[in-house]
């Protein structure tokens, strides 16, 4: 049902309707339809919207959005997440905690769909680190990678922290401080205390937002720095 006093769930995951209710405020609606787009939350002239995955899902409607409101996306990042087993009637077998730990520079596993709508001046980013579950069920039907258990539901437990992103400086605030210019991606991945992956890939989002640009090479390795759109954001 929409309302604007009632917060809309059906056919949500559990996550997403519980992120709703976490985030709404009194004054906001819920499920309103702008520019032919349902919206999660409309707050005044801002619109909400809550990805749990996959941003290139949503980067049509943002495209089309953007140009004539603001827009938050907000998006979850399980710092601790927990594998809970089902039946295929739903009978919790096991439950244990994920090696897998979440950080907010895990953003751009995400933003690399939408590099150049993250600098978008009417865009804005919240990422919530959260304790969540994840639920499998023995159905036979899912990812040869999970022996064929499918992942049917996601619970938030907790918010235990949280960034926001208004402006291209909060994301280059993501670059160590410790980190000369000019640097390769496994100087950056050391310095982020990160896998390589999550560095080329904070790299790539950088550099398409004009924040980072391949100032040569080190061997067979990209050296970076600080690109014209950075420089000037620096000096304004």
């Amino acid at each position: 049902m929409s309302s604007q006093h009632t917060i809309g769930t059906l056919r949500e995951q559990q996550l997403h309707a519980s992120l709703k209710q976490w985030l709404a405020q009194p004054g906001d609606a819920f499920e309103q339809k702008v520019d032919g787009y349902h919206i999660d939350i409309l707050r005044g002239n801002l619109l909400i919207e809550i990805q749990t995955a996959n941003f290139s899902m949503i980067r049509k409607k943002l495209t089309k959005l953007l140009e004539n409101h603001s827009v938050l996306l907000v998006h979850p990042i399980p710092e601790t997440k927990w594998i809970v087993r089902t039946t295929k009637r739903k009978k919790q077998l096991t439950r244990r905690r994920s090696p897998k730990r979440g950080r907010i520079e895990h953003i751009f596993d995400e933003l690399l769909y939408i590099p150049e709508i993250a600098k978008h001046p009417n865009f804005q980013l919240q990422v919530l680190l959260t304790q969540q579950e994840e639920i499998w069920r023995d159905d036979g039907r899912g990812s040869w990678r999970r022996r064929h258990w499918s992942v049917t539901d996601s619970r938030l437990l907790e918010v235990v922290g949280e960034a926001e992103f208004s402006g291209v400086n909060d994301y280059l605030a993501l670059i160590p401080k410790s980190l000369s210019a000019p640097f390769t991606h496994r100087q950056l991945a050391e310095a982020l205390g990160a896998h390589i992956r999550l560095s080329m890939r904070m790299s790539y989002c950088l550099r398409k937002m004009g924040l980072l640009e391949v100032a040569g090479k080190e061997g067979r390795s990209l050296l970076l720095a600080p690109g014209i759109s950075a420089d000037t954001i620096s000096a304004a």
